[in-house]
């Protein structure tokens, strides 16, 4: 399966991602898939692993992340705990096209 399609299926199916991001390792839950100007990216919500910030509490409301598919590597799918924040229902811009995205 591609990286699209493991996104979309982790959406579906509320499970966890891991995946390396610009070298680092992030433990993420997909909220939304698609395009932005025409290049596929989705919003996560990072509860565990690292970022360009250092390690990340799973707790904090400033998780979220937009992230270019074409720049994941090393994606899998777990089942898990489903993660998100409170403020999940705010005005996203990450992606402007949705293909898909996870129930509330």
């Amino acid at each position: 399966m591609n990286t699209y399609e493991l996104i979309k299926q982790a959406i579906l199916k509320k499970q966890q991602i891991t995946a390396v991001y610009k070298g680092y390792y992030r433990e993420m839950c997909p909220h939304a898939l698609g395009t932005k100007n025409g290049k596929q990216q989705a919003l996560f919500y990072q509860f565990g692993g690292e970022s360009s910030k250092g390690r990340v509490d799973s707790t904090s409301t400033d998780n979220w992340r937009c992230l270019r598919l074409v720049d994941l590597e090393n994606v899998q799918i777990r089942d898990g705990q489903w993660y998100t924040a409170e403020n999940h229902s705010r005005a996203q811009s990450c992606v402007d096209q949705i293909d898909y995205e996870v129930e509330k």
